[in-house]
């Protein structure tokens, strides 16, 4: 490290006393600066920047992941964050003496409460009932420190800088490690080291920091100070790698709070947190602590999703699938032979290879997606059928429930319509539409959005125990009869739950799942999202 600190470069001048240790040299001239020790403050900068960054992305993703609604819980958390900032600079104001000592305990207090705020807010979501409460309580107290952070490091800079010049290499050094943070996260720390380890990382960044700086601003610091920040450094950096290592077990010291059972598999994606669980009667796929399917009875769902609108098409040979990356529907649309072509369309590479690593899925699925039918494509759906120039005879939607806006645009009219012109007039869309019962607006919303997008829509139905009573929707640019559905007794006879008679079934609405009026699901205003988070709190 580098030794002399800033004595060497005139930044103070003579002993270290008391008396001198918070005040700078103010006689030394500008031109007998060295620039390298200026470089590592502005590194400082660098760090600084990119760590509080980061723990405002991992607050907003952590949100959006357990309360869902992303952008409003990314409004929220930056709005909560950037106000925090304007209160610490405002609370620096206050600090007269001390300047280098009170900057390295901040920095010492951002990477412990900074490091160690996904972990614990982890366990917060799994053991407390008031975690908005703490969510925001850690974001504003980060953003307090780090808005602190800067107008003391320019304060200690200022007499032997041009103004000018400090403003701009500061905030240059400030804004590329916005940059840096906002770029790396998404593509490099959560999909290889995960939320908490990556809120760990960072924090012992910041303690790297303030251990680093004992030295580089030791001429600003008495030895009695001196001493005792260099051990509350080392403890932080201690404790935060401790945690590194233990991530894992703080992790599932969460999720087995949230979930009913044993925990076989976890993975946190660009896109989602993967758990699996397992009881005596099978296993459970859940995506952001949502279940998608129970191994138990999700036959009951895939069953209904799929062969109904196989089977009111006309001889489809080419099918569209977009979401269900676990390969179910795909497994119930192979059992036609005629069907000769099967594209699938999921975001998430990491959800289309968990059979390849999870053998209970694998078996599951029959490792449909390995069949040399099927073609799988990793892109965001809406982006991909924009470009897609291809007609298909079939199309299954299987995306999970519109609970955010990433998911809620595509149920959106913009999105059906651009489905709409890529479908032979004879095609059937068979999608997933949440329950009707639980969440009646959602699940009509859904319908009344397709039918402005120019499809002729059959709302159905189907019992999965797992879920209750769930929705589906069945479009088509023609007119649909469901009474003329026929599924061959080829097919049923490799069926669990359908057939001909209990398929029509399905299209036979009670009295408590008739229509309700509702809005139209536009891009702009995504009321979707609105109705299903309103209608499904009343059932959390």
């Amino acid at each position: 490290m580098y030794a002399g600190g800033l004595d060497s470069v005139g930044l103070v001048d003579g002993p270290t006393a008391q008396d001198q240790s918070d005040q700078p040299n103010r006689s030394e001239p500008y031109e007998r600066m060295h620039k390298a020790p200026l470089f590592l403050l502005y590194l400082n900068v660098l760090v600084i920047a990119t760590c509080g960054l980061i723990y405002e992305l991992l607050a907003g993703t952590l949100a959006s992941y357990v309360l869902g609604d992303s952008v409003t819980q990314f409004s929220l958390v930056i709005g909560v964050y950037l106000s925090a900032l304007g209160v610490g600079a405002w609370v620096s104001g206050f600090v007269k003496n001390g300047l280098a000592r009170c900057f390295i305990e901040v920095e010492l207090a951002v990477a412990l409460v900074g490091g160690l705020s996904a972990p614990i807010l982890f366990l917060a979501f799994a053991y407390v009932a008031w975690f908005q409460f703490a969510l925001f309580g850690f974001v504003f107290s980060i953003g307090i420190l780090v808005g602190l952070e800067l107008p003391l490091l320019m304060r200690i800079l200022k007499d032997h800088l041009d103004f000018s010049e400090l403003v701009s290499k500061v905030l240059t050094f400030d804004y590329i490690g916005a940059l840096v943070a906002s770029l790396l996260f998404p593509i490099l720390f959560v999909p290889t080291l995960g939320l908490i380890r990556t809120s760990l990382l960072f924090g012992m960044l910041n303690a790297a920091v303030g251990f680093w700086g004992t030295w580089l601003l030791r001429p600003l610091l008495s030895e009695k100070s001196l001493n005792g920040l260099r051990a509350r450094s080392i403890l932080a950096i201690g404790l935060l790698v401790v945690a590194f290592i233990k991530a894992d077990r703080l992790t599932s010291l969460a999720e087995e709070s949230i979930f009913d059972h044993s925990i076989v598999h976890a993975e946190t994606t660009p896109y989602q947190r993967i758990v699996m669980t397992q009881n005596n009667q099978g296993f459970q796929l859940h995506l952001n602590n949502n279940l998608q399917f129970n191994s138990a009875d999700e036959y009951r769902y895939h069953e209904s999703l799929v062969h109904p609108a196989v089977n009111l098409s006309k001889q489809p040979t080419h099918v569209l699938v977009m979401g269900g990356g676990d390969g179910l529907a795909v497994r119930e649309l192979l059992r036609y032979p005629d069907i000769e072509t099967i594209t699938l369309v999921d975001i998430d590479p990491q959800m289309t290879t968990l059979a390849d690593r999870f053998e209970p899925l694998r078996k599951l699925s029959g490792g449909s997606l390995k069949d040399p039918r099927v073609t799988v494509i990793n892109s965001d759906a809406f982006i991909w059928i924009e470009q897609n120039k291809r007609k298909f005879d079939l199309c299954i939607i299987d995306f999970p429930d519109p609970g955010t806006f990433s998911v809620g645009k595509l149920y959106s009219r913009r999105f059906f319509g651009l489905l709409r012109q890529e479908l032979a007039d004879t095609a059937c869309v068979s999608v997933q539409c949440t329950s009707p019962l639980a969440a009646p607006k959602s699940f009509w919303c859904i319908v009344s959005t397709m039918e402005a997008a120019g499809f002729n829509v059959r709302a159905f139905h189907a019992a999965v125990p797992s879920f209750g009573v769930w929705g589906f929707a069945m479009a088509s640019p023609s007119p649909l009869d469901p009474t003329t559905l026929e599924i061959p007794a080829k097919i049923t006879q490799q069926l669990r739950f359908l057939n001909t008679e209990n398929a029509r079934k399905l299209f036979v609405l009670p009295s408590d799942l008739q229509r309700v009026e509702t809005e139209v699901n536009r891009l702009n205003n995504q009321i979707l999202v609105r109705y299903y988070e309103t209608e499904w709190k009343k059932w959390n």
